[in-house]
C-alpha cells in the first residue's frame, strides 16, 4: 500500500490504521513495527506518531511483553467528520470504526432558505433550498440532530432521495460528482429546545454543542451548510489541520 501523500504522513498512515484496526477483533495484535513501517513506506518515527493517536483515541493499547492490541474506546458516542485527506460525512467515518449508526428523517422538503442559510449558500434570500433535519444515533443511544440545507436547483434529488442509510456526501458524490474540496467549521454552544431535548433524551435547557459547516468545491463555490447539534456528554468534535505548500 502506499500512503496518500497530501499533507503530513503521519495522518494518512493513521487514517488507514484507524479503517484497518477497525476491522479487526477486539485483542488482535497489531504487525511489529518493522513489518508496518515496510507496508507503509514510513519511518519508526512517523509510524509511532501515527500509532499514538490510535492509542490516545482509544482504538489501541501498547503492553510491555505482549505488544500493540486492538481495543474499543470507552466512549463509542463520537462525532466526527473527516476533512483532513478527504470530505467524509459523520456517518461514513463512523461506521468505519465500526459503530451502529442510525438515522431517523425528521424533515425532508424545499423551503425558501433564511437569511443565514442564504448567506452561506451565496443564494438570495427566499431562494428555495433542499431542507433535510435528521436524528443520528451511535449504537441505539441519540447523538446529534443534524440539518442540513442544499440550493434545490442545484440538487434536486435530494428531496426525494432516502437518506435513512448512507451519506448525505457520498449521495451528491455519486449522484452529481460533486467536487467537496473544502470545508469551514465553527463550532459554539446552545441549548436544547423542548423538541430537542425528548430527541435526544435529554432535559429542556440542557446545553448542547453545535457545529456548523459549509463545504466548498475547489473553486470556492458553496455546496452545502449544515449544522448538528450535539449532545455533549456522549459527544466530542475532532479536528485535524494539515498545512501544505499550497
Amino acid at each position: 500500500m502506499t500512503a496518500a501523500t497530501a499533507g503530513p504522513k503521519y495522518l494518512s498512515v493513521r487514517e488507514h490504521l484507524r479503517r484497518r484496526v477497525a476491522a479487526m477483533p477486539e485483542g488482535a495484535l497489531l504487525p511489529p513495527e518493522p513489518t508496518l513501517c515496510a507496508e507503509y513506506g514510513v519511518s519508526r518515527i512517523t509510524l509511532r506518531r501515527a500509532v499514538d493517536g490510535l492509542v490516545a483515541d482509544g482504538h489501541l493499547v501498547r503492553e510491555q511483553g505482549r505488544g500493540t492490541y486492538v481495543t474499543r474506546p470507552a466512549i463509542r458516542h463520537e462525532y466526527r467528520e473527516s476533512f483532513v485527506h478527504r470530505i467524509a460525512g459523520w456517518s461514513s467515518v463512523m461506521a468505519e470504526q465500526g459503530a451502529q449508526v442510525g438515522t431517523t428523517v425528521l424533515q425532508q422538503r424545499v423551503v425558501p432558505a433564511s437569511a443565514p442559510v442564504a448567506a452561506e449558500l451565496a443564494l438570495d434570500v427566499a431562494s428555495d433550498v433542499v431542507e433535510l433535519e435528521r436524528l443520528r444515533s451511535v449504537d441505539g443511544a441519540p447523538n446529534h440532530v443534524a440539518h442540513s440545507f442544499l440550493p434545490a436547483a442545484r440538487y434536486p434529488r435530494a428531496a426525494e432521495e432516502d437518506f435513512t442509510e448512507g451519506s448525505l456526501y457520498d449521495f451528491l458524490r455519486r449522484e452529481y460528482g460533486a467536487d467537496l474540496a473544502h470545508a469551514r467549521i465553527v463550532v459554539d454552544v446552545g441549548t436544547a429546545a423542548p423538541d430537542e431535548a425528548d430527541l435526544l433524551r435529554i432535559a429542556a435547557g440542557s446545553p448542547l454543542l453545535v457545529v456548523r459547516t459549509t463545504v466548498r468545491d475547489n473553486a470556492g463555490h458553496p455546496l452545502v451548510h449544515s449544522f448538528s447539534r450535539l449532545r455533549p456528554d456522549v459527544s466530542q468534535v475532532e479536528f485535524e489541520v494539515s498545512v501544505t505548500g499550497r
